[in-house]
């Protein structure tokens, strides 16, 4: 059976809306201008905050500059490739790609490329690929599958809510093997928030929240390296050049940052100071460079990102298109998730964690896989819009 159209032509005229006599536009305008106005500003923060990083490895002030534009044009075939695929096709082989994933996670393991201490990901000539980064998108597919085919399990019985719970410990155990507490975390939330949207029973939920936290802790306590970052956040103060100068560092981008910022491109943070300035930190070079505004303007962007995902889940989940409406909620509570980590961390208000700003971040990865995932909501409200103005021709005729 043949997917995909003829030409990308005319599945863009078909999303951009043929003008039906009820003058149907049947792709999410509001989704499509946030995603453009976020993949704008992590050009120009990750074109600020690299270039010294860029000339101190390499020499060349726009080395991370010119990967960047790479990522942003492969964002793009991704785009014009992902938009064709019907969501049947996800929910058919939901379950073969998670287990390509876990593949994948086993072999980075052994042949994985290690950067600061963490083996996380398989190099493919010039390109990294961090497999975590796909594993996640993978799962909330399969997990969203699965709480269609298994509802009833899910929501009257004990033994149907754990089941899939059972893959998520074998794809999160080989992600801390990398080590990637931050990605297991956020998998376990929206894990955990998937399975409440389905209706599970409150026991169910919060014995597995109390069970979550508990190993969590323990993950955190018996590990010195974890242990130290939470000391550190509690008071980097403390230790300014030693476990607390990444924090230290952040705060200081952020307190001259003031109301209107230091101006794009003049942060002195950026100069060697704050570590990771353009991937991890990025959000507090951004605060430094356009001050309490910026802030406020790209936290309501990501904020509006997250909730028009849950919008378009909620309005699939109406229409019965419920394994469209657990995958995109899933979707946003993913990306409101990763959002608040990030953020938080760069503001002293969570530990430090390794994870990117979704969109905005430096890194091949994480722009690559966020996309796809904006793909699927673009792709899951096209499909209910679809159907709806077909509904309208049919009740017409």
């Amino acid at each position: 059976m043949n997917f995909f159209p003829s030409s990308f032509s005319a599945i863009f005229k078909e999303m951009k809306g043929e003008r039906s006599n009820k003058h149907a536009i049947l792709y999410d305008r509001t989704l499509f201008t946030l995603v453009c106005c976020l993949f704008i500003i992590g050009f120009v923060i990750v074109a600020s905050a690299s270039m010294p990083e860029g000339q101190r490895l390499t020499g060349n002030p726009f080395h991370f500059i010119e990967r960047h534009v790479f990522y942003l044009l492969g964002s793009v075939v991704i785009l014009v490739v992902g938009v064709q695929v019907p969501m049947k096709v996800w929910q058919k082989y939901s379950g073969a790609i998670l287990l390509c994933s876990i593949v994948a996670l086993v072999l980075v393991l052994f042949v994985g490329k290690t950067v600061n201490g963490s083996q996380r990901w398989l190099s493919m000539g010039p390109i990294n690929i961090q497999v975590s980064e796909i594993a996640k998108l993978t799962f909330f597919c399969y997990l969203a599958s699965y709480i269609v085919r298994r509802h009833t399990e899910v929501t009257e019985r004990a033994k149907g809510f754990y089941k899939p719970l059972a893959v998520f410990v074998i794809v999160a155990a080989l992600i801390l093997k990398q080590p990637d507490l931050g990605t297991v975390v956020v998998m376990f939330v929206t894990t955990v928030g998937m399975l409440f949207l389905a209706g599970a029973k409150i026991r169910d939920f919060f014995a597995l929240i109390i069970v979550g936290v508990s190993l969590v802790v323990g993950l955190i306590i018996f590990e010195p390296y974890r242990m130290a970052r939470v000391t550190s956040f509690l008071d980097p103060w403390q230790d300014p050049f030693g476990k607390g100068y990444q924090l230290t560092q952040s705060l200081m981008a952020f307190g001259r940052g003031d109301w209107l910022g230091q101006g794009l491109g003049n942060s002195i943070q950026k100069l060697e100071y704050l570590p990771e300035a353009h991937t991890d930190f990025i959000f507090a070079i951004w605060a430094e460079e356009t001050g309490f505004v910026g802030v406020l303007v790209l936290l309501l962007l990501q904020l509006g990102l997250a909730l028009r995902a849950l919008h378009i889940g909620r309005k699939a989940l109406l229409a019965q298109h419920f394994f469209t409406g657990y995958l995109a909620m899933g979707i946003g509570l993913w990306l409101s998730f990763q959002s608040a980590v990030n953020t938080g961390a760069a503001s002293g208000i969570l530990p430090t964690k390794g994870l990117t700003l979704p969109l905005v971040s430096y890194g091949g990865s994480s722009l690559w896989v966020m996309t796809l995932a904006i793909v699927i909501l673009l792709r899951i409200d096209h499909e209910r819009r679809l159907d709806c103005v077909q509904a309208t021709h049919r009740g017409v005729s």
